[in-house]
């Protein structure tokens, strides 16, 4: 069995940028408790902050809109000065504007591109200056099944998904040895899925179409996005790790008769 301490991150620092709620409150809670001296980012300082007080002593907060590339520069660069190292950095920020082609504005192409894509750009590399400066660090960026996967109305949020993929192994290619990987999640609950939730039909759809029935939680994708940020996953770069109750291992709902 592997040493559980390889997949402990005593004596790292963590960014988690989208910290106030959903996976990335999940990852920052799941890094303080592997040992991590953890920083809470959100454009919402107040949930942030929420968010780093259960996270426990060391646990720190600020506001950032990682759409804002100078800003993210600066906070990045202000906690490595305060905690002397940056090891681990994960970006879960997104949003979904669910439209057909035909009835999407450039407003809306704008605002979703600008912060699934620019926003995960833009830690990226703020990240990345500082671990490959230090020869040392893991990132990790938030993908979706909808890099591989889509329906009607997803075309710019299924776009950004596929970016970041491209992005992750391209910065993968150029950091080493800093690990630079992806986690691409099923369905979650989480805010951004909150209409879905609010009609039955809906959820209960997105539910039976992975194998495993329902929905995953927070902590379901925290806990890979950990293993991959940890020692135990020191051999891991440049990959997608799909969490998506195998949504994207099948391709239908229908049972054969006889089967």
């Amino acid at each position: 069995m592997a040493d559980q301490a390889l997949y402990r991150l005593d004596g790292k620092v963590a960014a988690v940028a989208g910290a106030g709620s959903g996976i990335g409150e999940a990852v920052a809670l799941g890094a303080a408790r592997l040992g991590a001296r953890v920083c809470c980012f959100d454009v919402d300082e107040t949930r942030a902050r929420a968010v780093a007080e259960r996270a426990g002593p060391g646990a720190e907060a600020a506001a950032l809109d990682i759409r804002d590339g100078a800003a993210v520069e600066a906070a990045f660069d202000a906690l490595r000065q305060r905690a002397g190292r940056l090891d681990v950095a994960v970006c879960t920020p997104a949003i979904n504007v669910r439209k057909p082609i035909l009835a999407y504005t450039e407003e809306d192409f704008e605002r979703v591109m600008a912060l699934n894509v620019r926003g995960s750009f833009n830690v990226l590399r703020a990240a990345g200056r500082i671990m490959t400066a230090a020869g040392r660090g893991s990132i990790v960026l938030l993908s979706s099944i909808r890099s591989q996967v889509v329906e009607p109305g997803q075309s710019v949020y299924a776009a950004t998904k596929a970016a970041i993929v491209q992005l992750v192994r391209t910065a993968a290619a150029e950091f080493a040895p800093v690990r630079v990987n992806a986690v691409a999640p099923g369905v979650v609950d989480t805010p951004l899925t909150a209409p879905i939730k609010a009609n039955p039909s809906w959820y209960e759809a997105y539910a039976a179409k992975s194998i495993l029935k329902r929905w995953a939680s927070p902590d379901e994708i925290a806990a890979p996005t950990l293993f991959l940020v940890s020692e135990a996953a020191s051999y891991v770069t440049g990959t997608v790790l799909f969490v998506d109750g195998g949504w994207t291992a099948i391709d239908g709902r229908f049972q054969p008769p006889g089967m």
